[in-house]
């Protein structure tokens, strides 16, 4: 309808327009004051133009608002400070968290829809049956100014109890499955890793191995039943050689789905059997002899008693802490995978001639040199602490611990070697060098190498 009207005036302003023309111009052409019409008529022209360029600044050329459903500048929401672009975006962190619900229908509704008023977003959920109750573990991005008691406080209204939450990372980003598979892999090539596969899998806790008693009826074979035993915050399960495995967490209890998960890591582990990788690396000594470092294993048992047999008094004392006629019996639990990682430095003859273990102790991790008394003062020490560490690095140890003598020289100068935080420790007259890890200084020492190297692969 308006735009009818709009051809309508246009079509009688254009007639009006073209009679007008014709009457000026027969007046300008006929008449005898034409020019002073003409002039007139122009000043008219520019007065109308000048006109129309007012009102059309003044007005506009918007259509009315009821036309539109546009609302008056005057009514329209204003930005706030959280919806104006901002180049410090606010950080956002991670927390990992479990709590206990109902298993009833909107439970679970309800945890989500308080986590959401805080603008919490729910990144992964694992749920873990309890009967009439059920445990959900959260992956949560939070903004970086709430603080862990609001979201606990938030959790306890919407009905959530026993609460525990801590900080995650980027490494807790990977869906459950994926994590589960990567840590069977690990396990798989290198039986050394169960015990932080295990760690890994249920998060902080104690671990810790008891080797079966000799002649098979000691209490790891009695206490624990095949398919292990789960008693609040501590688990036990039948290790594959024999003995126990203790899995302890003092400030959260196991489910029986993470108990699951546990027995099945190491029912694989008892399936594959003993293994270690097979990588060697030939290093060439600065006086020009050839050495080769590589994983040792229990089948290197009869070279590391003769190596025994090689060492001195003194040199055994201040490895073992004990009598000197007790050391063989340390080396089956040295050299199993089970309880860590060992590796032997050998002569092209095949000779052992030093070892260097990486040992598991509950949630902290002790390193130990022994070198033949002939080839001491070499380097070789150095070299095998600077590997050692570095495995306990890429194992996420957070620190390693050394206990010797303070007359054991070697070894005091291979931990200041590592250029790592040390704490020093006199603990019933021995010494207890604590190196904290560096991820990135340790591995950049590892892998500078003192020696020429070069890796050759079974």
């Amino acid at each position: 309808m308006h735009h009818w009207r709009r051809d309508v005036v246009e079509l009688a302003a254009l007639f009006t327009a073209v009679a007008v023309a014709d009457g000026v111009a027969n007046l300008v052409g006929h008449g005898p004051d034409g020019p002073a019409l003409l002039a007139v008529s122009a000043a008219l022209l520019v007065a109308t133009a000048g006109f129309h360029t007012w009102w059309a600044r003044r007005h506009g050329h918007a259509p009315p608002t009821g036309d539109t459903d546009a609302r008056p500048r005057s009514e329209e929401p204003q930005a706030g400070p959280s919806e104006l672009p901002s180049q410090a975006a606010e950080e956002s962190a991670l927390w990992r968290m479990r709590t206990t619900v109902k298993d009833a229908p909107g439970s679970l509704a309800a945890l989500c829809a308080a986590l959401a008023g805080h603008r919490v977003d729910i990144l992964s959920l694992q749920t873990h049956p309890l009967g009439e109750e059920t445990v959900d573990e959260f992956l949560l991005r939070a903004p970086g100014a709430l603080a862990a008691g609001e979201i606990t406080r938030a959790v306890a209204v919407a009905g959530g109890s026993d609460t525990w939450i801590e900080r995650a990372d980027a490494h807790d980003l990977v869906d459950a499955p994926t994590r589960v598979l990567g840590l069977a892999t690990r396990t798989a090539l290198d039986a050394a890793e169960l015990p932080l596969a295990l760690r890994q899998l249920l998060g902080r806790c104690t671990i810790r191995s008891l080797p079966a008693a000799s002649g098979g009826s000691g209490r790891g074979q009695e206490g624990v039943p095949v398919e292990g035993v789960l008693e609040d915050t501590v688990m036990r399960l039948r290790a594959p050689e024999g003995g126990v495995i203790t899995v302890e967490r003092p400030y959260l209890p196991f489910t029986p789905t993470e108990f699951a998960r546990a027995r099945a890591l190491v029912e694989l582990d008892a399936r594959l059997g003993p293994r270690v990788p097979r990588g060697q690396d030939v290093l060439t000594l600065p006086e020009g002899n050839a050495i080769t470092v590589r994983r040792a294993d229990p089948g290197d048992l009869a070279a590391a008693k003769a190596m025994h047999d090689r060492c001195s008094s003194r040199t055994l004392g201040m490895r073992y802490h004990g009598p000197v006629g007790d050391a063989d019996r340390y080396l089956r639990h040295l050299l199993s995978p089970r309880f860590g990682r060992t590796l032997a430095v050998q002569t092209p003859s095949g000779r052992v001639v030093g070892l260097g273990h990486l040992l598991w102790d509950g949630d902290e991790t002790e390193v130990a040199l022994l070198i033949e008394d002939q080839w001491q003062r070499r380097g070789i020490g150095a070299e095998l602490l600077g590997r050692l560490v570095a495995m306990a690095v890429e194992a996420g140890c957070e620190s390693v611990y050394a206990v010797t003598q303070a007359s054991n020289t070697g070894m005091v100068a291979a931990m200041r070697g590592l250029d790592l935080p040390l704490d020093y420790q006199i603990e019933e007259g021995t010494l207890v060098i604590t190196a904290r890890l560096d991820g990135t200084a340790t591995r950049a020492r590892a892998g500078s190498g003192r020696y020429d190297e070069r890796v050759a692969r079974d």
